[in-house]
C-alpha cells in the first residue's frame, strides 16, 4: 500500500448533453497511465485507489461517471433526466476523457459494474488499453441481471421476500429493476424513499452474503442510497444497454491485449461462471479465483491483495 497523494490535477469535463464529468489524475505525470472504472453504476469514484498505485511511476486517473460523485447534473435530484445516462455514453465519456488528458494507451482496473463497462470500452477501443485488471467480474447480461435481482432468492428468501414486496403486486413477477426504477422516479417523494430503502436492503444482503444493516454503509445516507438505487435500477432495467451476449459475442477483439480476472468463488451477486467463460473465450486473460472471497473488496483480505499483486505484475 502506497500513500494516499492528493491529486496534482483535477476538473470538470463537458461531454455534451448537459453533462460535465469530474475527474482526477494523482502520482507521476510523466508516469504509466491507469484509469479506474468505478462500480453500481453510480457509486462514484474512491480516492482509495490511490493508495494501490506507486506515486513516483503511475498516473493514475480517477473519474465520477454521469450522474454520480462530482459530476453534474447528480441524479441524486429525482428532476434531472436519465436519458443521457446509457453504457454507450458512458464509453464515449471515457474515450473523451483519454483524448482531452493526452494519454496514448491507458491500464484499465474496476471490477463488478466497471468491469462490465471497461470490457464494453476495450471492445470499442482495443489499441487504447495497455492492460486490464478485473476484479468481481461482470458481463451486463440479462441471465445475470436476473440472477441478481429474483435468482438469489433461494439462498435469502426472506430478504427476496421483502424486497419483492416493495413493488405493486402487478410487478411481482416482471422485471423488478424495471419496477424499482418507475418507483424511484415517483413525483412522490415518500414513495422515492420507501423505493431507495427497500432495494437498497435487498442490494447490500447480496453482496455480504446476507447482512443488510446500513450502519456504517454508505447505504445509510439517504441522498447516496436513493443515488445509487436509482442508477442501479436505470441500468439493469435496461439491461445495461447492451445486446444480451455483447461481450461474450466480441472478447475477439481484446485479442493480444494483457488481462488478470480476479474472482472470489463466493461471490453471490456475480457467480463465478461468468469470469470462467470469459477466460476460455480471452486466450490473453489469467483468472485467479479466490476461494476465501465474494463480491467485496476490503483493505488486506485477499481480493484486495490479489488486485496490488495484478498491478504490480503491469508496472
Amino acid at each position: 500500500m502506497y500513500p494516499q497523494v492528493e491529486p496534482y490535477a483535477r476538473g470538470m469535463l463537458d461531454v455534451g448533453d448537459g453533462q460535465q464529468i469530474h475527474w482526477e489524475a494523482s502520482g507521476t505525470p510523466t508516469g504509466k497511465p491507469a484509469c479506474v472504472f468505478h462500480g453500481g453504476p453510480g457509486s462514484g469514484s474512491n480516492p482509495r485507489w490511490r493508495e494501490d498505485f506507486d506515486p513516483t511511476h503511475w498516473n493514475l486517473i480517477l473519474w465520477d461517471q454521469r450522474g454520480c460523485g462530482r459530476s453534474t447534473p447528480s441524479a441524486t435530484d429525482p428532476l434531472t433526466s436519465m436519458e443521457h445516462n446509457t453504457t454507450q455514453h458512458l464509453i464515449n465519456d471515457a474515450e473523451k476523457l483519454r483524448e482531452h488528458l493526452g494519454i496514448d494507451k491507458w491500464m484499465l482496473v474496476g471490477g463488478s459494474w466497471g468491469s462490465t463497462l471497461i470490457l464494453a470500452y476495450a471492445i470499442q477501443h482495443p489499441t487504447r488499453v495497455s492492460e486490464i485488471i478485473i476484479p468481481a467480474v461482470t458481463a451486463g447480461r440479462p441471465v445475470e441481471l436476473e440472477w441478481i435481482t429474483r435468482g438469489l432468492g433461494m439462498f435469502f428468501p426472506d430478504h427476496f421476500d421483502a424486497f419483492r414486496d416493495g413493488v405493486p403486486e402487478h410487478d411481482r413477477d416482471g422485471n423488478l429493476a424495471a419496477a424499482y426504477n418507475r418507483l424511484l422516479n415517483s413525483p412522490d417523494p415518500e414513495v422515492r424513499y420507501k423505493a431507495a430503502w427497500d432495494w437498497s436492503k435487498w442490494d447490500l444482503s447480496t453482496i455480504t452474503g446476507g447482512d443488510n444493516d446500513f450502519t456504517g454503509t454508505r447505504y445509510d445516507n439517504p441522498e447516496e442510497r436513493y443515488r445509487l438505487a436509482r442508477t442501479v435500477s436505470h441500468y439493469w432495467g435496461n439491461d445495461c444497454f447492451l445486446e444480451p451476449t455483447y461481450i461474450f459475442d466480441n472478447l475477439n477483439a481484446l485479442r493480444g491485449i494483457p488481462g488478470i480476472l480476479i474472482h472470489g468463488r463466493n461471490d453471490f451477486g456475480g457467480p463465478l461462471y461468468t469470469a470462467w467463460e470469459i477466460a476460455k473465450r480471452w486466450p490473453d486473460a489469467e483468472l485467479v479465483v479466490l476461494n476465501d472471497a465474494g463480491h467485496v473488496i476490503m483493505e488486506g483480505n485477499s481480493m484486495d491483495k490479489a488486485i496490488t499483486a495484478a498491478i504490480h505484475r503491469f508496472r
